[in-house]
């Protein structure tokens, strides 16, 4: 959500002209995340997130937006996406795709409690079941076919007992996803994404989840392995803090029971969402592009939770 292209009220005003959501009241451009331009926008009739996006291209956004309007429809606390008057929610900005959202009430909480992870692992369940039903596809574009071809242009930054264990991860989840188990657990379109500061509390309250640019064809099970990665971790060690882990774990099972085959696996896919997320993180540092307000995360906090997963599996 960094500032790669600049905004300006005019801007703004321009495509407001073709909603119903009054006039612009206040501008203010987000300097956390990577991946898209974003900005808040407020409005004589309400608040809203103006996305411009980066990557993305206009034919895979349809996907994101239509799973946001679908999840909403369900009661689950999403971003909503809004239409124009044509009926339209995917529009151009400064030559970029841009799609305007209901801002959601609250904030992140970043040292999360219990009680916060039991919330997330309730809303996981119920996101994962709300979305068995949504038809469009498109596969996790930081899967594996992603992986493969950016970790051989990562291998020269490393040492070589991380390059080592770059490449045996990798290995070792090729191996893993090819196999039938693999194949045979649920999957459905997931958020692959859902870090504890793209999550918000209102008066302690799970409020909304947002920043679904990542969402993708996945299994539910390695969506449940990025939320246990993050929001149950010590950050210093990269371990599971074991109150956090079982809230969140057993707030999702009240909800959506695991299965013996999705339990059997979950350690190999706790170590795939480490992987997944240590190699986008080297990519942002190492192979990084220009940006207004560009934060890149530190690398090495996923490489302590891939070695914790891999030493000691959950």
């Amino acid at each position: 959500m960094a500032v790669f292209t600049p905004v300006d009220a005019t801007d703004v005003e321009r495509l407001l002209a073709g909603f119903e959501l009054g006039r612009l009241t206040a501008l203010q451009g987000i300097a956390s995340g990577i991946e898209n331009t974003n900005y808040f926008v407020d409005t004589t009739n309400g608040r809203y997130v103006l996305t411009l996006f980066e990557r993305l291209d206009a034919q895979q956004l349809p996907f994101y937006l239509q799973l946001m309007h679908h999840l909403a429809a369900h009661d689950i606390p999403v971003p909503d996406p809004m239409a124009d008057r044509s009926g339209r929610v995917l529009h151009a900005l400064k030559g970029k795709p841009a799609a305007l959202v209901t801002r959601l009430r609250g904030r992140s909480d970043l040292q999360p409690t219990p009680q916060h992870c039991a919330q997330i692992g309730a809303c996981l369940a119920r996101m994962h079941l709300a979305a068995a039903d949504f038809a469009p596809q498109q596969p996790n574009l930081r899967g594996l076919d992603w992986q493969r071809g950016i970790v051989p242009r990562l291998l020269r930054f490393l040492e070589p007992a991380q390059a080592e264990l770059l490449r045996a991860e990798l290995a070792h989840q090729i191996a893993v996803q090819a196999g039938p188990d693999y194949a045979a657990l649920p999957r459905s379109a997931v958020h692959a994404d859902l870090f504890r500061d793209n999550a918000l509390f209102d008066d302690g309250r799970l409020s909304g989840v947002f920043d679904w640019y990542f969402a993708g064809v996945d299994t539910w099970m390695f969506d449940l392995a990025v939320a246990l990665n993050d929001w149950c971790v010590d950050l210093a060690s990269g371990a599971f803090d074991p109150p956090r882990h079982d809230a969140l774990l057993t707030a999702y099972q009240q909800t959506r029971p695991l299965r013996p085959l999705e339990q059997a696996l979950l350690p190999d896919m706790l170590r795939a969402a480490a992987l997944r997320f240590w190699i986008s993180r080297l990519a942002d540092l190492h192979l990084p592009r220009d940006a207004a307000l560009l934060q890149p995360h530190d690398p090495t906090h996923f490489e302590r939770v891939l070695r914790a997963r891999a030493l000691q599996p959950a």
